[in-house]
């Protein structure tokens, strides 16, 4: 199945069982979505469904960064972000942390300490996962990258 209708299904579980707020969350992904694909006039590809996700979980987290940095932490705001965050990375497709990414690039290791940068490591690094076909984020990447680099 693919990511759209994940949402699409959820959304009408959601509406089925009359959960308003997840229905509403759904709604406004379902119509990033579509505005999307209106734009390019052909359906958008799963990566692209898979950035709009990431988008609004990023632009979820740092609100909620925000609020607990300006001591808001008991807004009734904080616990909906936090409801919508855990959603939305229910309906996203798992991904390798950090330890997990420096287990699967232990082959190539050396090759990443002895890169003249950490970007020419990090293509390195990207290149070895892809050929693995693993699910990563180059946020994730770039931080195990970092964190081989300086064990040197």
């Amino acid at each position: 199945m693919s990511l759209k209708e994940s949402v699409r299904q959820k959304f009408e579980q959601a509406r089925r069982a009359g959960n308003r707020e997840e229905k509403d969350l759904l709604s406004v992904i379902l119509g990033d979505i579509a505005t999307a694909e209106a734009r390019t006039g052909k359906e958008l590809p799963e990566a692209e469904v898979e950035k709009v996700l990431r988008k609004m979980v990023e632009s979820n987290t740092e609100t909620l960064t925000q609020l607990k940095a300006h001591n808001r932490a008991d807004a009734p705001q904080v616990a909906v972000l936090e409801r919508e965050i855990a959603l939305l990375k229910s309906v996203l497709p798992k991904t390798l942390d950090s330890d997990a990414i420096i287990q699967a690039l232990t082959p190539v290791t050396d090759d990443i300490i002895n890169a003249k940068s950490d970007g020419q490591a990090t293509g390195l690094a990207m290149k070895h996962l892809k050929g693995l076909s693993l699910n990563v984020q180059g946020q994730e990447v770039s931080a195990a990258v970092r964190q081989i680099r300086t064990r040197k």
